[in-house]
């Protein structure tokens, strides 16, 4: 029995990637995809792809990222996938290597339990280009995860997760059902499921 779920948030429980977004009303919107893209591939380290990806950021308005953290655009079936599983009791933990900007505002509106990302820093209104966390690195999500297994005295058949991306690999690790979301090639392979339909309402079909 399921009783608890671990989300990816960036194109999992929401439809693009934050630090995309915010790049592309900053104007360096294809230099940060850029690096978003090899990152999520495993190309490149995650911890020193954030930083600089976060650096191109230097100056933003913190107006401005509100402003993008506001109308991040949830993924389709989000909604009825977290009222399906807190129905069930299922307690919801997300994980981002994205940030507390966005996640904690969809929180108000998934009504997820917990939620882990990392922090813009800025100064005096703007944005300084440095970052810091709880989803730094590469296996940061897995770190976490244990530590919730054990905190929580759950075995790793009651946990189920939903990932898309490399960064995800380590929270798979930890999982008993692991779901890969449309997700890039080198998650699936550590995948019990693959979904490539862009709805996850699929995964209550899976875990009815």
């Amino acid at each position: 029995m399921i009783k608890l779920c671990a989300f990816d948030f960036d194109s999992t429980l929401m439809d693009g990637e934050t630090i995309d977004i915010l790049a592309k009303a900053y104007h360096v919107g294809d230099a940060v995809k850029n690096i978003t893209d090899k990152a999520m591939n495993g190309e490149l380290d995650f911890f020193e792809s954030l930083l600089e990806r976060v650096a191109l950021l230097k100056g933003m308005p913190l107006t401005q990222v509100k402003q993008c953290c506001e109308n991040l655009p949830l993924m389709n079936g989000a909604i009825e996938l977290c009222e399906y599983l807190k129905s069930q009791n299922v307690k919801i933990i997300v994980f981002s290597g994205g940030f507390h900007e966005g996640i904690d505002l969809v929180q108000r509106k998934l009504c997820f339990d917990f939620g882990f990302a990392n922090f813009l820093h800025h100064k005096d209104g703007f944005l300084t280009g440095k970052v810091g966390g709880e989803i730094m690195f590469n296996n940061s999500k897995g770190i976490i995860l244990q530590r919730l297994k054990s905190f929580l005295n759950l075995n790793t058949k009651e946990i189920m997760c939903v990932g898309d991306g490399a960064n995800d690999i380590s929270m798979f690790d930890e999982c008993g059902l692991k779901i890969a979301f449309c997700a890039k090639t080198i998650l699936k392979e550590y995948a019990d499921v693959c979904i490539d339909k862009k709805d996850l309402k699929e995964i209550i079909k899976v875990i009815k």
